[in-house]
């Protein structure tokens, strides 16, 4: 008998000790509701859990992806309903003007109602947006991104929506300073009285008379020289206050007038201003919409020319832009082609959108019902049995209560040496 060393109270000690750490494990897991806690309980089950924890919080976000898509769409869309709407009514007032009961004066109302409708349009085209973002300008060349992975995306391109590219805003016309003119002399009697045009020949403007006679040059658009008869530098200038670059002139003997007329490339129904301090040309909410180098020729913010004029513009001159033309008859019958030609693409646009956002919607759908299977998948393999985990939990338990006793029984054998020293 040995009492230095009590090889069954160890045993039963290491005993308890597994019991109370199973035990305590097993509490662990009851009361965190997890089979994994830690890398140790299952380092395989751990790392399948993470990567399945990254997918179902990825096809969370998605489903967020794809609804805050449908509600862009769903903007966009009723946004161009009222686009649709005015258009119709456009298309009625061009159909109206082309019956000849109307008198002039008719006309005239109808068109400044077409002017004020197509206005509008261009207006929603304008401002239309989604979080900052503009829909309806041309601009949205979006990307959704509907998957929880890489390249999982779609992307949509809005068209431009506004009057212009509809084709239903007209021409530019001037407010202010319609015409220019300038003094002149006629000592060669080389101009004579009558009307010119003004072109462009490589930088240099040249004035033409009806057979297509150059009569006089000018390189920067404001003096202009005549030209003799032999076709030699005459002796008469006439000056003008703002640079003429092409266009018409006319000439009664004793002053030369050109009128300003221009060529709309660009330009949205609206009223604009003319800025010269910085060659600018502004909206009616004083952005910049144009920008140019000689008051002549204007280009948009992609470089583009948007409208050109004869005439160079003078600080303070107001454009006005109005919409499809219906003025006459026949500009009236022209008008309702056009206008159909717009409602036919805004009708395209909407549908495509439409289509769009029926595909979002599935793709929510499929997105929830992948999240959720994927949920449960990494629920089987990460969250805890209740049930089994407390049979478990009740077994080490008791083994853990019966070591304990155990231990207290193994303590006492060495007692029994005394009974060999009395």
């Amino acid at each position: 008998m040995r009492i230095n060393t009590n090889v069954a109270a160890l045993n039963t000690h290491r005993q308890l000790t597994a019991g109370s750490n199973a035990a305590a494990k097993n509490m662990e897991r009851l009361s965190s509701g997890l089979r994994i806690n830690r890398a140790s309980d299952d380092a395989a089950g751990l790392a399948i859990s993470e990567k399945m924890r990254g997918q179902i919080r990825g096809l969370e976000v998605a489903q967020k992806n794809a609804q805050n898509g449908v509600s862009l769409l769903q903007t966009a869309e009723g946004a161009l309903n009222e686009t649709h709407s005015i258009l119709q009514r456009m298309r009625e007032l061009a159909v109206q003007s082309a019956n000849d009961t109307n008198t002039s004066s008719d006309r005239v109302k109808l068109q400044a109602e077409i002017d004020t409708l197509a206005e509008e349009v261009s207006r929603i085209g304008s401002s239309a947006e989604f979080n900052g973002k503009k829909l309806l300008n041309g601009s949205f060349d979006g990307t959704f991104q509907i998957g929880a992975n890489q390249d999982q995306n779609m992307s949509l391109k809005i068209g431009d929506s506004q009057s212009y590219s509809l084709g239903v805003a007209g021409s530019v016309g001037i407010e202010q300073s319609s015409t220019v003119t300038a003094g002149t002399t006629t000592k060669g009697d080389t101009l004579k009285a009558g009307t010119y045009s003004v072109s462009d020949n490589g930088g240099v403007y040249e004035v033409k008379d009806e057979n297509g006679k150059v009569v006089a040059s000018s390189t920067t658009g404001l003096v202009f020289t005549t030209k003799a008869f032999d076709g030699a530098a005459g002796d008469d200038t006439f000056t003008f206050k703002q640079s003429v670059t092409s266009g018409t002139l006319s000439f009664d003997g004793t002053t030369v007038t050109a009128k300003a007329s221009f060529t709309n490339s660009g330009l949205e129904a609206g009223t604009y201003t003319y800025q010269a301090s910085d060659n600018v040309l502004l909206d009616a909410h004083g952005e910049v919409v144009a920008r140019s180098g000689d008051g002549v020729k204007f280009m948009g913010s992609d470089g583009t020319q948007v409208f050109a004029a004869t005439v160079g513009l003078t600080n303070g001159d107001t454009l006005k832009v109005g919409g499809a033309d219906i003025s006459t008859q026949a500009a009236a019958n022209t008008s309702i082609t056009a206008i159909n030609t717009a409602i036919e693409t805004v009708a395209a646009e909407r549908s495509k959108m439409g289509a769009v956002q029926n595909r979002l919607e599935f793709t929510n759908n499929s997105l929830s019902t992948t999240a959720e299977n994927l949920t449960s998948a990494e629920s089987r393999i990460r969250d805890v049995d209740m049930a089994k985990e407390m049979m478990t939990f009740t077994k080490n338990n008791i083994l853990s209560q019966a070591a304990q006793a155990m231990l207290a029984q193994a303590n006492q054998q060495p007692q029994a040496v005394l009974q060999l020293l009395r």
